[in-house]
């Protein structure tokens, strides 16, 4: 039997007490192989040149050069899928911004077997997707475009999106105006980040962005994402669109779910929404999608090419539930046409 290629995966952290801890964690997947270390950027960017891992975890504080300002530097020369394992910080969304694919909270308060299964869980999970990662992407991302147009109080606009999704989310919202019709978003997070998530868009953004909270109204020129570790719906209450965040089981072992969303989208809103679903691994969405076009709504899938995960997007188009295929910086405008048409 030929053996799988493994993941060759560069370690940088600065504490080598935690360094080797990581090391011996990632080295037990089958899958894994641990090729390097570095305690500062300079060690590791003579690694990468060296070894040529296939993926890099990094920390963001670091010695010598902080982990922001070497992913700045370093990936318009050497591209490396990176997943940054930090504490929890809204300088990941910069990481992700500066090319990082993936990010992983360093958890706190807990004993040392549960740190190792963590490790051997969250984090290899993590590396393995990062290894598929198209990096071309991180770099093509339109910024401009400004689209205005008129305010339809009768629609919604559901997204779904994981790996890849905070820079794809960012992208269409920053060209939406204050004149979109209600959007709810479902990004794969954990609970805390989901929150800086959207206060960093509302900040950065011309629509107002917010993390939900049940009972917070979808209407016109407000964006909503669903917090972290409860899964998030769309109710109708005496005609007016509100949304439900929740305890309850994960779905495609994800808590939020778009499947979930896209669902209740597609019960509640009927042909009034249009879905869409973005960069990500796995296939969570698909099924919630095609729900949403068995109802009538129109739906968008991010194409192969834009992606830098193209899982979720071609679990979706595989079983019908994409209408048009879109490049990531073609979808604000694609949104605002379909709307005009409904």
């Amino acid at each position: 039997m030929t053996d799988l290629k493994k993941i060759r995966v560069l370690v940088l952290e600065d504490s080598l007490m935690f360094q080797n801890f990581l090391v011996k964690s990632l080295n037990k997947d089958p899958m894994i192989e641990v090729v390097a270390t570095a305690t500062d950027p300079y060690e590791a960017r003579d690694n990468i040149i060296k070894y040529k891992p296939d993926v890099m975890t990094l920390d963001i504080e670091l010695p010598r050069m902080n982990g922001l300002e070497f992913l700045r530097k370093l990936m318009p020369q050497y591209p490396i899928a990176t997943v940054v394992f930090s504490a929890m910080t809204d300088k990941v969304f910069d990481a992700l911004n500066a090319g990082a694919v993936d990010f992983v909270p360093k958890p706190s308060g807990i004993t040392y077997e549960e740190m190792q299964s963590f490790l051997e869980n969250e984090l290899t999970t993590k590396i393995k997707i990062a290894s598929t990662a198209n990096l071309s992407n991180f770099k093509n991302l339109n910024r401009r475009n400004f689209i205005r147009s008129k305010g339809r109080e009768d629609i919604i606009v559901a997204i779904g999106a994981s790996t890849g999704g905070t820079e794809a989310i960012y992208d269409v919202v920053k060209k939406f105006d204050i004149n979109i019709p209600g959007v709810v978003i479902v990004q794969h997070m954990p609970p805390g980040f989901t929150e800086m998530f959207a206060q960093r868009l509302n900040k950065q953004c011309s629509v107002a962005v917010a993390e939900a909270k049940t009972g917070d109204r979808v209407e016109p020129g407000k964006v909503l994402i669903a917090p972290g570790n409860l899964q998030m719906r769309l109710i109708k209450i005496n005609g007016i669109y509100q949304v439900e965040c929740k305890s309850g089981p994960k779905v495609n072992g994800h808590r939020p779910s778009v499947d979930v969303l896209f669902e209740s989208v597609a019960k509640q809103a009927k042909n009034k929404a249009l879905g869409i679903i973005l960069t990500g691994m796995g296939a969570d969405g698909a099924k919630g999608l095609l729900e949403m076009r068995k109802a009538g709504c129109p739906t968008i899938g991010q194409d192969e090419a834009s992606c830098v995960v193209y899982g979720m997007p071609k679990a979706a188009y595989d079983i019908g539930a994409v209408q048009y295929q879109v490049d990531l910086a073609q979808i604000a405008r694609k949104t605002y046409s379909v709307i005009e048409q409904m």
